[in-house]
């Protein structure tokens, strides 16, 4: 079964900065636009970024833009989500997915999860 497998989760402090990983078990990333989605207690499966996978437009999430970057290697299979500034309320379950290329940032399109990574930012 094809899914992603993440880590690079933990415990930070406030203002602190996390490095995400995913990793696809099975086919590839080509073609796919692959995003972030983060499960907290106010929201599910939230849209936090993604990028495409034609041309690498990007999309974060209002509550993200400027502290988070999202990239991606097609040839390891891999995307990253490097986050700066952490804020307690980006405490939430961290999770991969792949969807459509040029798809809207919305979980719904999305499919192949992961069992995601915990971050919790914490003084």
């Amino acid at each position: 079964q094809v899914h992603f497998v993440e880590s690079g989760g933990g415990l930070v402090q406030p203002g602190g900065s996390l490095r995400l990983s995913c990793v696809l078990s099975g086919d590839t990333l080509d073609g796919y636009t692959i995003g972030w989605f983060r499960r907290t207690p106010g929201k599910n499966n939230e849209g936090v970024a993604c990028v495409s996978s034609s041309d690498g437009n990007t999309y974060y999430a209002d509550s993200v833009k400027g502290r988070v970057t999202i990239s991606r290697d097609n040839g390891k299979k891999t995307a990253y989500l490097e986050m700066n500034f952490l804020k307690p309320e980006d405490t939430g379950i961290y999770k991969c997915a792949r969807g459509p290329n040029r798809a809207r940032c919305d979980s719904l399109f999305f499919g192949s999860w992961g069992q995601g990574t915990q971050v919790t930012v914490s003084s």
